[in-house]
């Protein structure tokens, strides 16, 4: 047997999210706007999802924003933290703390499952999404935006740069960050039907970089890869890679542009009702007379 994927130090991100519960509300920007647009998507669905998943609710931002769509009538909210879930829980509806990585539900027992940037600390993002389509029920859908990309890039290499200067090397100071070409293969591997994933971005402007990093930790946001280093971060190295940031970055008001990219994922448990791929050699229109025009589709442009 294999050991198991360890990259994030779960124990101490429910630490920081705890610790960021009770004034999540001051830095929760981030995660309203991403709950608009999967509320959005949601919106564009046909369909009616009578009982949903909330997983990884935060203080329940994904509940306050839903207003109605998607036809959810039971919605159950859970997070990782306990602190984050007993904030979640006053808006009223079913909440517990639990583990993305251990989900405590049956199989079959969700038409919609929903998370609002959650996944991006999950250690077996695989093994994650497999757990997920076996709690959908037949023909359930699976829609959830995550960190990814290059969130955090100009901040990761000046805080890269400035370590190697002030103590000489790096540890991991920003969580790896999941790619979209990847996402939607993994999605296939997991067993969900008609797979997508896409990428947006959020983009915001600060007037100081110590704002950014205070909404990092107000949003359980900071540091819980394992391999990072224990002791706390020098003054100077702190220091030294703000100045890089303002030096590389800032724009000629003197701010500094951040984007948070955001990956978006959707798909199916299967369902002998969902469309089907054709088999091999069961087109009924020659090659040769797409190519040439012939059917319409690919007819001649003309100067």
């Amino acid at each position: 047997m294999t050991d198991p994927v360890s990259i994030f130090d779960r124990a101490t991100l429910r630490k920081h999210r705890d610790r960021a519960a009770r004034g999540f509300a001051a830095h929760d920007f981030l995660v309203r706007e991403v709950a608009e647009r999967l509320a959005d998507r949601l919106s564009d669905v046909t369909r009616v999802f009578p009982l949903a998943l909330d997983l990884g609710c935060h203080t329940g931002e994904m509940a306050d924003t839903l207003g109605g769509r998607g036809g959810i009538k039971t919605l159950v909210q859970c997070d990782l933290s306990p602190a984050m879930a007993a904030k979640a829980a006053a808006n009223g509806h079913a909440t517990l703390a639990a583990d993305e990585e251990w989900l405590p539900f049956a199989d079959n027992s969700f038409d919609l499952v929903l998370s609002c940037l959650s996944l991006h600390w999950v250690n077996d993002l695989p093994g994650a999404l497999v757990q997920i389509r076996r709690v959908l029920k037949p023909d359930g859908l699976f829609l959830a935006a995550m960190l990814g990309g290059e969130t955090l890039a100009d901040l990761r290499h000046c805080l890269h740069e400035a370590e190697l200067a002030e103590e000489g090397g790096i540890s991991p100071r920003v969580s790896p960050m999941a790619d979209i070409r990847d996402m939607g293969h993994l999605l296939q591997r997991a067993g969900f039907a008609l797979p997508v994933a896409d990428a947006d971005q959020v983009s915001v402007s600060y007037g100081d970089p110590m704002r950014l990093l205070a909404d990092l930790r107000g949003m359980g946001e900071t540091n819980a890869v394992v391999e990072r280093r224990k002791s706390l971060s020098r003054r100077t190295t702190l220091l030294h890679a703000l100045n890089l940031y303002q030096q590389k970055f800032a724009d000629a008001d003197g701010r500094f542009p951040v984007d948070f990219h955001i990956l978006t994922l959707t798909g199916w448990k299967p369902h002998p009702s969902q469309p089907q791929p054709l088999p091999p050699g069961s087109g009924h229109v020659p090659l040769a007379d797409v190519l040439s025009g012939g059917c319409g589709v690919l007819a001649p442009v003309k100067d």
